[in-house]
């Protein structure tokens, strides 16, 4: 009698565990994006991810910080929008243990103005916007060396800042702002760095309306992130194939026509 009993025991509290583990599964997969083309891609995940079991809620965000303050406390279980230097500053910054899983698209950067047609016409003084986050800051200052405008420290790198500028000869006046706010500081700025993410929703096509762009040879390739302690988890790989299914990259080119490029 008592046999019985103990064997019905754990028969109930080894259901019990199965049915705890089929309502973690039917848990949707909250994935943070910003809004605009990282939204618009994982949208078209999402729809691929039913069709493998893998169900997924895009959670949009309007700024850069706050995707990996999300993931780090535990409301994300991914996100998707940053650079590899993006995540390894924001690591190295805040000490979060998120982890790059695998590279989604690039986005290389405009160079936009109301004011002037090229960069030839910035006059003295010029008045010129910057992301004010340190990465996509040193991205662009190395976009205007390259286009001839200014000169870094040699060893200034990915992260240099408007400190690291020793020749100027234009005397460009730097005005760091959040990335999300320089499309509309536009009108008040003779030219503005501005990310595809954020130029696009804001009506700013890369290829027609911008005065320069970055090179397609850039390191600044995006990247899914997740915890640490997630990064083995079966779900990863899974949400990593999807994204770079040929699906996937064929949506890419035929939406983005070049603004978007898959880095996959």
């Amino acid at each position: 009698m008592n046999k019985r009993f103990v064997l019905r025991s754990l028969a109930l509290l080894a259901l019990s565990a199965v049915s705890g583990l089929a309502l973690a599964q039917d848990k949707p997969l909250k994935i943070g994006v910003t809004a605009g083309p990282h939204a618009q891609i994982f949208e078209q995940v999402k729809k691929l991810a039913e069709k493998e079991g893998l169900k997924i809620q895009v959670v949009e965000f309007s700024d850069y910080i706050q995707p990996n303050a999300a993931l780090a406390a535990g409301d994300l279980d991914a996100n998707s929008y940053q650079h590899k230097p993006f995540l390894d500053q924001q690591v190295k910054d805040r000490g979060y243990k998120l982890v790059s899983v695998g590279y989604t698209v690039n986005f290389p950067i405009g160079l936009y103005s109301h004011k002037v047609k090229s960069l030839d016409e910035l006059k003295p003084g010029a008045r010129f916007g910057i992301p004010n986050d340190p990465t996509n800051g040193g991205r662009v200052l190395l976009v205007l060396q390259d286009k001839g405008l200014i000169k870094l420290r040699p060893d200034a790198g990915l992260k240099a800042t408007p400190l690291d500028v020793v020749d100027n000869p234009r005397k460009i006046k730097f005005v760091e702002l959040e990335a999300a706010q320089l499309p509309r500081a536009l009108d008040d700025l003779d030219a503005a760095a501005i990310n595809t993410n954020y130029a696009l929703p804001a009506g700013l096509q890369p290829g027609k309306d911008s005065i320069a762009q970055e090179s397609a040879k850039s390191p600044y390739v995006n990247v899914i992130a997740v915890r640490e302690q997630d990064k083995d988890k079966p779900w990863v790989g899974k949400l990593l194939k999807i994204y770079q299914s040929e699906e996937i990259r064929k949506f890419i080119q035929s939406e983005f026509k070049g603004a978007v490029v898959p880095g996959f």
